[in-house]
């Protein structure tokens, strides 16, 4: 299976598409709206079939293009969202739900994700999604920014139905894998890959654009392919122009070598012992 056609599987073995498009950072100002809109528009139009956002992003302005980009055809479009730590009570999750449903002109979410860990137990977090869960507002939900620890109280709190974890993860940001990667594998629940091109902020590395040269690829691409080389980690790069949008497009149909990932290995070694997660 090969580029926009790759999926990932959640821990009830639904097959989701494993490239999505992320609007971190949109919604932010009416000027870029269009363009914006247009993005992602462009990105369904070439088959992409996942959209990541949440109620911080430009206090739902993000949700808002979002929806005007899924108008007439919802359908078959994997649609995440998050609500904010101190929405996560019983009651609020609710209510910050119904808002995100009205901004992205839907009547459901297909994963509802805590957007990082906060004040309300997440007793009442994980009830408050189970509601939800039950009504058909969302059909799965999970956890973003949770590190091992976390994972732990989660399923001490009745979290066992945890869909996915959304993390920061990329060739420079490797601490998921000293410990929260093996974990969240064991009971199959799926990463989602935030930033995987490090917000644009690419590393010079003579071993990164060696690979890229040798695999007619661009350094962005290769960060790309190396982050979405695991069968169970989601990536959900941004991109505000068509060029870029294309880049990232390409990027899910590059095979890393044992070779290439090798070297990408030396020139951006994992820490040697667990370490907290990375987070933006």
């Amino acid at each position: 299976m090969a580029g926009l056609d790759r999926t990932i599987r959640l821990p009830d073995g639904e097959a989701v598409p494993q490239f999505g498009l992320g609007t971190w950072r949109m919604g932010e100002a009416r000027a870029k709206a269009a363009a914006e809109l247009a993005a992602l528009t462009a990105g369904l139009d070439r088959g992409v079939r996942a959209i990541d956002t949440a109620e911080m992003y430009g206090e739902g302005g993000a949700e808002e293009i979002a929806g005007q980009a899924l108008a007439g055809r919802r359908d078959g479009i994997f649609v995440v969202s998050k609500v904010y730590p101190h929405n996560a009570s019983r009651k609020g999750v609710a209510e910050a739900c119904a808002r995100s449903l009205k901004r992205l002109k839907t009547d459901r979410i297909d994963l509802y994700l805590l957007h990082w860990r906060g004040n309300h137990p997440l007793a009442e977090t994980v009830a408050g999604f189970e509601a939800l869960k039950k009504a058909g507002h969302i059909r799965h939900w999970g956890v973003s920014n949770f590190d091992t620890a976390d994972m732990d109280d989660l399923i001490d709190a009745g979290g066992t139905a945890c869909a996915a974890n959304q993390v920061l993860y990329n060739l420079g940001r490797r601490s998921l894998e000293t410990g929260l990667l093996a974990w969240c594998r064991k009971r199959r629940i799926p990463i989602m890959a935030y930033s995987p091109l490090e917000q644009g902020r690419l590393p010079k590395s003579p071993a990164l654009a060696k690979i890229a040269s040798a695999n007619g690829a661009t350094p962005a691409q290769i960060m790309l392919a190396w982050a979405a080389r695991f069968p169970d980690v989601m990536v959900i790069p941004k991109a505000t122009n068509p060029a870029h949008l294309a880049e990232n497009i390409a990027a899910m149909d590059i095979a890393l070598s044992d070779s290439d990932l090798a070297a990408l290995d030396a020139g951006f070694p994992a820490p040697k012992r667990e370490t907290p997660l990375d987070m933006l």
